[in-house]
């Protein structure tokens, strides 16, 4: 069973949790900057705990393909305040969804458990700043920066990269000081990958199980979905809980996901399907 520690705090991952996405940007790609404001971030994070989230994601800066890059104290500004109503009023783990180092630091120093970084700390500094942290760390996969990442992305073999490209990263976060235990893995749907990519990905999940870390998975809404099934974000809701309920079957240890309560209750069936002679 893995289980990441954060101070104080530990998290089992005995069973399949969700994370809460909370953008607060004004060009998401889902959410379209639904809770770039203050006050409807804080409401739909109190939503999101009160339907079952574990984890609450809270990112300052979109990732989308062709997204611009924010500045250090834009992003500080987005994030920290929210960090700190969360930490405050519930008692629920906080990943903090950054690439910079400063980021990492405060938002930590606000509350925040868990550092989830697409980039898989590769910007200057951001190794040592989670090693210093001594908080867990997703590590993506990314081919290519954001505004870049889409421009015919090509692979031998996508799994066998992927995989390649995170001993890379566990090792140079091992050498830095970052126990192995505190590590999770994204494999990056979306992130400079085609269609048919992210569709062998999810196929071939469980070939990740071969590094012997938890799986963190982000699927909710992306275009592999909306051009898959020809939907928009907001209408990609079955997509989004079929392929998370593939992913939990495949081995994923935490989803990351718009849609909480229904992504909860995908699991719970599934949950009762796999354990169901201990039902009344």
């Amino acid at each position: 069973m893995f289980q990441i520690e954060s101070g104080e705090h530990a998290l089992a991952l005995d069973k399949t949790l969700v994370m809460g996405i909370l953008n607060v940007t004004p060009d998401s790609f889902s959410d379209g900057g639904d809770f770039s404001s203050f006050e409807l971030a804080c409401r739909q994070a109190d939503a999101m705990v009160s339907q079952g989230a574990k984890i609450i994601d809270i990112g300052g800066e979109s990732t989308r393909p062709g997204a611009a890059e924010v500045g250090l104290d834009e992003e500080l500004n987005r994030v920290l305040p929210l960090v700190e109503y969360v930490a405050k009023n519930h008692d629920v783990w906080i990943s903090i969804d950054t690439s910079k180092p400063e980021v990492m630091e405060q938002a930590v120093k606000a509350g925040a458990h868990l550092i989830n970084d697409v980039r898989a700390l590769q910007a200057p500094g951001a190794l040592e700043a989670v090693a210093e942290l001594n908080v867990p760390v997703c590590l993506m996969h990314m081919q290519g920066q954001p505004d870049t990442m889409q421009d015919a992305p090509d692979y031998r073999d996508i799994v066998e990269d992927v995989i390649d490209f995170f001993e890379q990263r566990i090792d140079a976060c091992i050498k830095a000081g970052i126990e192995r235990h505190q590590i999770l893995l994204d494999p990056g749907f979306g992130f400079g990958k085609t269609l048919s990519h992210n569709y062998e990905l999810l196929n071939r999940l469980d070939a990740f199980k071969a590094l012997e870390l938890p799986l963190l998975i982000g699927l909710s809404r992306k275009s592999m979905l909306g051009n898959l099934l020809n939907r928009e974000p907001k209408e990609r809701l079955a997509g989004s809980l079929a392929g998370g309920l593939i992913a939990a079957q495949r081995g994923a240890n935490i989803l990351r996901v718009h849609d909480v309560a229904e992504t909860l209750d995908c699991l719970q069936v599934l949950q009762a399907t796999n354990h169901y002679q201990g039902l009344i």
